[in-house]
């Protein structure tokens, strides 16, 4: 009974295996400058999406007036190229959901027939846990390579193992036997292209063939790098995060979580890291994840052929990806919920979780940096912090705010003059100017020449015996009767202040590059800005506080406090940010401080503007996402916002009965839209249903392959009963089964408020309104992003669909 109900309302669907057609969610897309213009697209036009759902469509037909009501069924099998989506539409969340309960209800009632159906039902339940396993298990084996390439392709820009080619410098000097504590980084089995090339391993001449070396590997590493994403996957770009949001709240971006991509984005990142461009790979990491999520749900047809399904794998491979970036699982499932996920019920979280395990166990199996750590700049603190450290922490998240407002409005006023001038048709030539300059000048300071993952850790480790960094350059009383570690307040050496200005001066740097090479034509994340913290013992603070000859502070804490408060200013993340960096140092205590600094750092940054880096890039490029974060406090109502304005053409609207094959494909030519509205007749203007622009097409072109009889002036019906005919007309065709019959709607009078958050909150692409029954006009998810940018004085041409 319940089966029937559904097929009168429309929603009854056979599932159609588009496994064929899915396939070109993993096509490269070719050519050098794809350009996603969504000013052209019928996306634009009436409908925010074209919905065809893997649909089991009927039609029908009868001969004559005896014949009308006994007709026959045109379609018996399911149509090729029905059930995917066009590229750049939104999909229907209420149709998708409603698809896969009558497939879980089909499964269920045939279970209990045969042991293969009992097989097939079990199988159906765990492909869930089974998809993101695989995914969890590619993620973190990709992410393993990735470190172990970055690495080594990091230190070939300074010198080769002669011993072993595949080693990094650290590997090449661990079974030595001539390097010493003090320098430790010196072997003969390491050697310097100078050393190599002129034979020097000191004075100017050596300095300069090793600069020179340094900015030819630069360049070579990212010069390939952006040719590869030229030429081969044009997705495989930027972070990744900003679409991946945009997809998981349900649009479609075709082969942005292709195969080609993934492999692009894997080499890509690797050289785009090692070229030592002021980037990170936290967020691309993301997007691998997501790649190998999206590629594995095509093995399964519960999520290959089901877009809402398949977001389902998509947030719990964000979580996995999260997970090998920073080595933290936990924050991974929230990263994945507070920030990437627009649908996320309980078993995505559980689903989130186990992947984020299994991603995190693979990497650290692998141990890329041979600490047994899952990233290189894991740190553990012991010192307890002191209550007036609050203070200074909560600064921390005052400058983190105001860089992160600066970075936000710096990089996207750098993204929107690329994309406005001719500068931006050059990717190439850009990212060759960006590699050259971060080269030219991170040579000479050693902190700058370092990488992301390996000046962090220098900045997070705690000064002790065992380190030789020059921030650890501390004068030792040689007469001292207690041990070196145990005097706090010994007097900084010249290394110490010498290592604080080529900080500032790296900090400098690395703020000013990160801005113009943060949406570069190659893989690009964010890097994370570390704080230094200096402080002596004579200081009033200090001497009211602390006690004479203990450690009072751990500048450590400082620079990891300082981190997550400018990561927090720039991407607006809270809580998932805090347990993030909390795994990382593995310290309970220190939750307070990074609390106080991320809130701070949110507040303050929102002060300057309420959008995180992510959100600003999804607003420049246009694409179709309602913020569930962003809230809408105007008074206008649906009225105010459907279409047709009235200046504008009347709504094009297919009548129940009255037309025919040909007014309907004139209509299809004439027209741009994805869907028409179907009322009872124009003059009643009552509204019956609603039907999809390509489910139209598909239907109409079958009918007149499979049926003899179906002519231009056949009379088309979505009606339940055909009309009496004369008897010399031609065949009618039915179309009631492409129909929806319970299209949402609103009244005239229905407040926008409650409307936008009928969109967020079921996910529709586009809203009937009606007065007293009758069809007035429609809403879709476009007129309620353009309608949000005028009431926030923003011209809509200028940020829609770019």
């Amino acid at each position: 009974m319940e089966s029937e109900q559904l097929f009168h309302r429309g929603y009854y669907r056979n599932s159609y295996n588009s496994i064929t057609s899915a396939s070109s969610d993993e096509e490269l897309l070719d050519g050098a400058g794809v350009i996603m213009d969504f000013q052209t697209s019928e996306d634009d036009n009436l409908l925010d999406g074209d919905a065809s759902i893997g649909t089991h469509y009927t039609m029908t037909n009868g001969g004559s007036i005896n014949s009308s009501t006994h007709l026959l069924d045109l379609l018996d099998e399911p149509i090729p190229g029905v059930g995917t989506y066009d590229d750049f539409h939104t999909i229907d969340w209420v149709r998708e959901k409603c698809k896969d309960r009558e497939r879980h209800r089909r499964i269920n009632s045939k279970k209990k027939e045969s042991a293969w159906e009992m097989t097939k039902s079990l199988y159906d339940a765990w492909s869930g846990w089974l998809v993101v396993t695989l995914t969890g298990l590619a993620s973190g084996a990709l992410a393993g390579l990735i470190d172990i390439a970055a690495d080594w392709m990091t230190d070939l820009k300074e010198g080769i193992c002669l011993s072993a080619l595949w080693f990094n410098h650290e590997q090449c000097c661990w079974g030595s036997n001539e390097t010493t504590f003090e320098e430790r980084d010196k072997c003969p089995q390491w050697k310097t292209w100078a050393e190599l090339i002129i034979g020097q391993a000191e004075g100017p001449g050596s300095y300069i063939m090793n600069y020179i070396m340094y900015i030819f590997w630069a360049l070579s590493f990212a010069f390939l790098a952006v040719s590869l994403v030229k030429v081969f996957a044009p997705y495989a770009c930027g972070s990744g995060i900003p679409e991946i949001k945009t997809i998981l709240s349900g649009f479609i971006i075709r082969g942005y979580l292709g195969k080609w991509t993934l492999m692009i984005k894997t080499i890509t990142l690797v050289l785009a890291v090692a070229s030592g461009l002021s980037l990170g790979k936290e967020g691309p990491l993301v997007h691998v994840a997501c790649c190998c999520g999206n590629i594995f749900s095509y093995l399964f047809p519960k999520y290959s052929t089901n877009e809402a399904k398949k977001r389902e794998v998509l947030s719990a491979a964000s979580a996995a990806g999260v997970s090998v970036a920073f080595g933290a699982p936990i924050g991974g499932v929230l990263f994945s919920l507070e920030e990437v996920s627009y649908y996320f019920p309980l078993k995505t979280l559980w689903r989130s979780f186990f992947a984020a395990l299994v991603a995190a166990f693979v990497l650290r199996s692998i141990n890329p940096f041979g600490n047994s750590r899952l990233v290189l700049f894991y740190v553990e603190y012991h010192t307890p912090w002191y209550l007036f450290e609050l203070l200074p922490f909560i600064l921390l998240g005052v400058f983190g705010g105001l860089w992160g407002a600066f970075f936000i409005r710096a990089n996207i006023a750098w993204c929107r003059r690329r994309k406005s001038t001719k500068f931006g048709k050059y990717p190439v030539l850009e990212v060759i100017i960006v590699a050259a300059i971060t080269a030219v000048i991170a040579f000479p300071n050693p902190y700058t020449r370092l990488n992301t993952s390996e000046l962090i850790k220098e900045l997070f480790t705690d000064c002790g015996p065992l380190e030789s960094s020059s921030l650890c350059d501390y004068r030792n009383d040689m007469n001292a009767s207690k041990i070196v570690d145990d005097i706090p307040d010994r007097p900084a050496g010249t290394g110490v202040y010498s290592a604080i200005w080529q900080l500032c001066l790296a900090l400098i740097f690395k703020i000013i590059m990160t801005v113009f090479t943060f949406g570069i034509k190659v893989p690009s994340g964010l890097f994370i800005p570390s704080m230094l913290a200096y402080y002596h013992h004579d200081w009033f603070i200090f001497k009211e506080w602390c006690e004479v000859g203990a450690d009072c502070i751990t500048p450590g804490l400082y620079a990891m406090v300082g981190a997550a408060a400018c990561l927090g200013g720039v991407t607006r993340m809270t809580v998932s940010l805090v347990v993030i960096v909390f795994e990382l140092t593995g310290g309970l205590e220190y939750i307070v401080p990074l609390m106080a600094a991320v809130m701070t750092s949110k507040w303050v940054g929102d002060a300057f503007g309420r959008e995180g880096i992510y959100e600003a890039h999804i607003r420049l490029n246009g694409y179709p996402f309602l913020d569930a974060k962003e809230e809408f406090t105007h008074t206008t109502l649906a009225a105010d916002v459907m279409r047709p304005r009235r200046s504008d053409p009347p709504l094009a609207v297919l009548t129940q009965d009255n037309m025919t094959v040909e007014d309907i494909e004139n209509l299809i030519n004439e027209t741009s839209y994805n869907g028409f509205p179907v009322i009872m007749s124009k003059e009643s203007q009552r509204l019956v249903g609603f039907a999809l622009r390509r489910d139209l097409t598909i239907a109409i072109e079958s009918a007149r392959k499979k049926q003899e009889g179906i002519v231009g002036s056949s009379r088309v019906c979505f009606a339940q009963h055909t009309p009496s005919l004369p008897a010399e007309s031609p065949r009618p065709l039915k179309l009631r089964s492409i129909l929806d019959m319970s299209p949402f709607t609103v009244t005239d009078h229905t407040p926008m408020e409650i409307v936008v958050d009928i969109f967020r909150k079921l996910g529709l692409r586009q809203c009937l309104v009606t007065h007293n029954g009758r069809l007035l006009g429609i809403i879709t998810k476009k007129d309620i992003l353009r309608h949000m940018a005028q009431t926030a004085n923003q011209d809509p041409a200028s940020i829609m669909f770019n």
